[in-house]
């Protein structure tokens, strides 16, 4: 159902629950006084690569996982006013920009959780105040989930481990590392996903140094597979040979967590592009014989990596102190791709280089990113109710 409310204020960032004052909810207090308001801004998750996806010792997929500042999806849900609820705008709305099949899914989240958890009362309603891309490869479905499950429990004051509200609404099938990035953000590693169908257990979880940065490039103009084309494309492919997911194994445990843990950034970024180059290579027949799913994102990245390799000065040097190299790939199906870097000034003089050199094409988007040692932010405040403004709602 389809109707008009107004956008509430967006959250300050890192607001502690501890420090708002306690009030009681008022559904049906005019404008002007206050209502209690929980937020929460939850991360994006780069899918850095699979370990065994055709599961050669029988337990497939195994994840690695990063997840970095921005972009973000950010919410807010309040208790719905009486003349809301009686005029069939109780639900979820949004703020301008945010696409309306993200306003349906958080729809149907929310009258998931109140079946599952049996609190149907009071009439709640979620702003969308950000989402990130879907089939992006930045992980929009999980984070959203996770965001309207973790606002409803604060909400209603549940102790509900992220895992849970994850099987309830159908995330983390093949991978956790979106749920442990929701949770508690760093390098991230998942054994994959258990027998009777839990979400992976997180193996390892590492603080990303502070110092690096990652250069995300996407194309809004292409889409990553998800749904039934996704499972189309897996079942076609030849399996991952167990040759090829030991050496996944080994550039993991060797040169990509020890490279994060403080052997140093040249043996992170070889471990890292050295796992992207086995994928991309695997998955190539589903994305049109190539490693990217966006052509364009495939040209600018294999000149970042030809341009990052070559050490000493130059207009894509960065800082005297930094090594040479960088982490190249693609998050999980694209279209968006990275490079870890080890400085924002390596960073920004490496997409100045690719700028001057003409090789961003026209339409592709570009960010330089921090990694994020953290999860999602859950807030709690008192803000000022409003009268009716236009925005969209989903009931």
């Amino acid at each position: 159902m389809h109707s008009r409310t107004p956008p509430p204020s967006i959250l300050p960032p890192g607001t502690d629950a501890a420090d708002a004052p306690d009030a009681p909810d008022a559904p049906d207090a005019p404008a002007g006084s206050t209502a209690r308001v929980v937020g929460v801004e939850a991360p994006a998750r780069l899918h850095l690569g699979f370990l065994d996806p055709a599961g050669t010792l029988g337990r497939p997929f195994g994840s690695i996982g990063l997840t970095v500042d921005a972009p973000q999806t950010r919410l807010s849900l309040r208790a719905a006013t009486r003349a809301e609820a009686a005029a069939g705008r109780a639900g979820v709305s949004a703020d301008p920009g945010v696409p309306e099949a993200e306003v349906e899914r958080a729809a149907r989240h929310l009258h998931t959780l109140r079946q599952r958890s049996g609190r149907h009362e009071p009439a709640l309603h979620l702003t969308l105040h950000a989402c990130l891309p879907a089939h992006a490869g930045l992980g929009s479905g999980t984070q959203l989930a996770l965001a309207v499950g973790r606002a409803f429990c604060r909400w209603h004051g549940l102790d509900l481990p992220s895992a849970t509200l994850a099987a309830w609404l159908g995330r983390g099938l093949r991978s956790g590392v979106g749920i442990a990035g929701f949770d508690a953000g760093g390098l991230l590693l998942d054994g994959g996903p258990l027998a009777d169908g839990s979400p992976a257990p997180l193996l390892s979880r590492i603080a990303v140094p502070e110092g690096w940065r990652v250069l995300v490039v996407t194309d809004p103009s292409s889409r990553g597979l998800s749904g039934d084309a996704e499972r189309a494309a897996l079942a076609s492919l030849p399996p991952l040979s167990r040759e090829q997911a030991a050496a996944i194994c080994h550039e993991t445990l060797m040169r990509l967590l020890p490279g994060f843990a403080g052997a140093g950034f040249g043996v992170a970024a070889a471990g890292l592009t050295a796992i992207q180059d086995v994928l991309g290579g695997h998955f190539a027949p589903a994305q049109d014989g190539e490693p990217y799913t966006s052509p364009a994102v495939g040209r600018l990245m294999r000149w970042l990596r030809s341009a990052a390799a070559v050490p000493g000065e130059g207009p894509a040097a960065g800082s005297p102190a930094d090594p040479p190299g960088a982490g190249i790939g693609q998050t999980s199906w694209g279209p968006t791709a990275f490079a870890l870097l080890p400085s924002a000034a390596r960073a920004q003089a490496l997409i100045g280089a690719a700028q001057a050199a003409g090789q961003i094409a026209p339409g592709l988007q570009w960010r330089i990113a921090t990694p994020l040692n953290r999860g999602a932010r859950v807030s709690e405040r008192l803000a000022a109710r409003w009268s009716a403004d236009p925005a969209r709602c989903v009931a």
